[in-house]
Parts: C-alpha cells; structure tokens; sequence
C-alpha cells in the first residue's frame, strides 16, 4: 500500500510540473508575441517616418512629378549631364506654364531622382 500511495504521489508532481512546464510554455508564447507585435510596430514606424520623408510623396504638381520621372528614366542610364538635362528642360518646357516654373520642376526633379536609391548609380 505505502508503495501504491508513493506512485499515485509521483504521478501526482509529475502532473503538476507538467501543468507548470506548460503554463510556462504559454507564457513564453505570449511574451514572444508581444515582442513580436512591438518589433512590427518599431518597423512600421520607421517605414511610415521613411514615406513621410520620401521626396517622392511630397510631389503634387504635375509638372514636377512628369519632370521627376523623366529625369529618373535618363538617370538609369547614366549621370545628368548637361546635355541630358537640356533635353529634361525642353520637354518640360513644353507643358509647364513659364520659365520659372520649368526651372523648379528641373531642379527638384534633380534632387529627387538622386534621393531615390534605384535612381542612383
């Protein structure tokens, strides 16, 4: 009987540290998803902080997007020489409004396609 009673008493802890080894389990679980969740939200953070910087995202003139594409298409193919960039000018010229207007879309176009790392040799 006594060796009964010393059986039922180890199956008895043996469930309880299996109970507690599991409950630990979960709680590492959870932990491991909140880190998780934490890490995604550092990470979106940082993309959102990115975009928000992105001179790309602050373009909302036409005139100034057209010009900003275009000079990232010829900056595929090799620096902005002055030639290259006469062309830009005479291109957007023809569907920006005055001079002034040519000049800073060349410009920020310019910057912009320099600032965007595929742009970029």
């Amino acid at each position: 009987m006594p060796f009964l009673l010393a059986m039922l008493g180890l199956l008895g802890v043996a469930a309880i540290w299996w109970y507690r080894l599991k409950a630990m389990n979960e709680a590492a679980s959870e932990v491991a998803d909140v880190i998780g969740r934490v890490q995604g939200n550092i990470r979106r953070k940082k993309l959102r902080k990115q975009a928000a910087l992105s001179p790309l995202t602050a373009i909302d003139d036409p005139v100034v997007a057209a010009a900003t594409l275009i000079t990232a298409i010829v900056s595929e193919h090799g620096p902005i020489l002055p030639q290259r960039e006469a062309v830009i000018r005479e291109v957007i010229a023809q569907i920006a409004d005055n001079p002034k207007k040519t000049d800073e879309a060349v410009v920020y176009a310019k910057w912009a396609a320099a600032q965007v790392d595929d742009t970029t040799i």
